[in-house]
């Protein structure tokens, strides 16, 4: 592979290119300024640019955005190198399109994974293209058609602990590639922001695992599913005799449950706001003592918080601590509604398609064009998850080889009529032979959420029940 190394330091970049040419065989070309690499990246074609960020006049980060204004079709990948203490100058840079970060002194075992993941990358698009060609060429087959056309246009990776995940979209690899360049470096807090339904645990999992399985613990909490009085105890644990009611031999609480590994924290917008300074604490010291405890214990563990709110404006209505919400935002990833992600949808379809046909033994196998076209037009306000609903719904009512138009016209007029049309009356359309009344109520969740802007407090009181009995409701 040819690689464009740019670094005005000229041991660092000499050191960087022997190793490259020398232990991992690739061929490198040196720039000692930005400018300079400019020239030679619009002559040349070059799979991977690895740039130092601070450089006299054009800096990496002038080189990264020129790059990728006329790296349309994603061929190059920029790995930027950073300083020691810029971190936040590394988060710009990902966030600016770079494909991952490297600090000075490189580490040539680190330098090594970034340079090999390029090539995996290129070489499965190699492997694509090769398939879709094969698929060009034998269109007639019908088996085919639906067969390697939808493994070329479909990137599975297995997130562990949880199953199979489908990535069918720029937009999708490029958190994905964000989620894994996050997996480095376990000192950085991640903050996930997305929609109910988007896959915000998925994101935290690849934070965690990265692409492979690892044995180190992933504990979740959902802040919006414990009650306040119990928060402390169950997420710092308590010693013997901490307060009435506690257990004989104490508990241990989820910091150390996860130590070593991740603390994943759901609806870290609902934690309540005299339960956040302690959380500070244990952000920023990465240490903490139980509840009625006095031996201050030591942290090894990576954060991850989740949210569907806008904390900005929680911070700014003060019901959400600042320096909590800047200490979350190291590693930022917004995932976008599926609304802004159409593309996916007919994979996406097809993946829960396949997924409950098998395990419900049923007949289906491919999706109408014409049922692919409603699909795409709804809003889907309750994302993916709202899609895996419908077509799961679909697999448990029909059992005909091929999902149609009619079928799902029949479930878009179902999850509509049952909706609440005012205060007094609930209009439902009744199938034939079976009514999945579990799915009726998640449904009248997700509609009473998009009601109340996903306020689950105002839900679970419309409802006359708890949060933790709506959010079992909404999990199961």
């Amino acid at each position: 592979m040819r690689i464009l190394l740019v670094d005005d330091d000229h041991l660092s970049r000499k050191s960087i290119a022997k190793f490259a040419r020398t232990y991992l065989n690739h061929e490198v070309d040196e720039a000692d300024s930005a400018s300079k690499a400019w020239d030679m990246y619009q002559k040349n074609h070059y799979p991977l640019v690895i740039s130092d960020i601070r450089m006299p006049g054009m800096s990496g980060l002038d080189l990264l955005s020129d790059i990728n204004k006329q790296n349309e079709k994603k061929q190059t990948k920029i790995v930027m190198i950073t300083g020691f203490g810029e971190l936040q100058t590394a988060i710009q840079a990902l966030r600016s399109g770079a494909y991952d970060f490297m600090e000075k002194p490189i580490d040539v075992e680190e330098l090594s994974d970034v340079i090999k993941r390029v090539e995996e990358h290129f070489q499965f698009a190699e492997e694509n293209e090769i398939l879709r060609n094969e698929v060009e060429q034998q269109k007639s087959s019908v088996q085919l058609a639906h067969g390697r056309l939808r493994q070329l246009r479909t990137a599975y990776t297995e997130i562990f602990g949880y199953g199979r995940v489908g990535i069918f979209s720029d937009k999708m690899r490029k958190i994905i590639d964000l989620a894994n360049s996050f997996h480095s470096d376990r000192d950085m807090s991640v903050l996930i922001k997305g929609e109910t339904g988007t896959g915000k645990e998925i994101i935290a999992r690849m934070v965690h695992y990265h692409e492979g399985e690892e044995l180190l613990p992933f504990i979740t909490v959902n802040c919006s599913a414990i009650s306040p009085t119990l928060f402390e105890s169950e997420v710092f644990g308590y010693e013997p005799g901490a307060f009435t009611g506690a257990k004989s031999k104490g508990q241990i609480g989820k910091l150390e449950l996860a130590q070593g590994g991740t603390l994943f924290l759901d609806e870290i917008g609902d934690l309540p706001l005299d339960l956040q300074p302690k959380l500070l604490t244990a952000l920023q010291m990465k240490e903490f003592y139980k509840v009625g405890g006095k031996r201050k214990i030591k942290l090894d563990i990576r954060f991850v918080c989740a949210t569907n709110r806008d904390l900005e404006d929680m911070m700014n209505k003060g019901t959400f601590r600042k320096d909590l919400f800047f200490r979350l935002n190291t590693g930022y990833i917004d995932i976008p509604p599926l609304a802004e992600r159409q593309e996916e949808i007919p994979q996406l379809a097809q993946m829960f398609l396949n997924e409950f046909a098998q395990k419900k033994n049923k007949k289906f196998r491919i999706i109408n064009q014409d049922a692919i076209q409603l699909l795409r037009k709804q809003s889907w306000p309750g994302n993916v998850r709202e899609l895996r609903n419908v077509i799961e719904r679909a697999v448990l009512l029909y059992n005909t080889v091929e999902l149609t138009v009619i079928q799902l016209k029949l479930l878009t007029n179902f999850q509509t009529d049952f909706s609440v049309s005012n205060e007094s009356q609930l209009v439902i359309d009744l199938p034939e032979k079976q009514y999945p009344y579990a799915q009726m109520e998640k449904e009248i969740i997700e509609q009473l959420l998009r009601r109340y802007k996903g306020n689950k407090t105002q839900v679970a009181k419309y409802l006359s029940i708890t949060r933790n009995r709506l959010n079992r409701k909404l999990n199961c």
